[in-house]
């Protein structure tokens, strides 16, 4: 593959992203957490870009005005990180996030194989035997699930 210098008639990889909107928001966001780190990243999302305003979620007051006095600072990273394709402005409102569904509980591990359950009667403690119990018993079970290489 060979370089092609500018001016051969392809479109610079800025231009395609600023062609379409949502994929400059798509750019922005994925630049956002090397923009304002991961504590804030985690909080604070960037969820539209309006007439180059970049539309940020934010949960509460306290992180909104974190959030507007660091705004400057986050500009400049953004313009860095993203150049011409960089908004002026940044906008926030408050909207706790939603709480993400717990996730569904592990499924039973079935029971080891007696011939492993006899072995285990050798250990003394109580609570190592159920430990190893378990542990043969999910090994096992992974095990029988794989399928031999052909």
């Amino acid at each position: 593959m060979a370089f092609e210098p500018a001016g051969t008639g392809r479109p610079a990889p800025a231009s395609l992203f600023a062609r379409r909107p949502e994929l400059r928001l798509m750019l922005l966001r994925a630049a956002w957490p090397h923009a304002v780190g991961p504590e804030m990243a985690r909080r604070c999302e960037p969820v539209a870009l309006e007439s180059n305003v970049l539309r940020v979620r934010v949960p509460d007051a306290a992180w909104r005005r974190a959030a507007m006095k660091n705004a400057g600072t986050v500009l400049g990273r953004l313009h860095g990180l993203a150049g011409s394709l960089a908004p002026r402005r940044l906008s926030f409102f408050e909207e706790p996030r939603a709480a993400e569904p717990a996730a569904p509980p592990p499924p039973p591990i079935p029971p080891a194989p007696d011939a492993v359950a006899r072995a285990a009667e050798a250990i003394p403690d109580p609570e190592l035997r159920e430990r190893f119990l378990r542990s043969a018993a999910l090994h096992l079970d992974v095990s029988s699930r794989r399928r031999p290489h052909a």
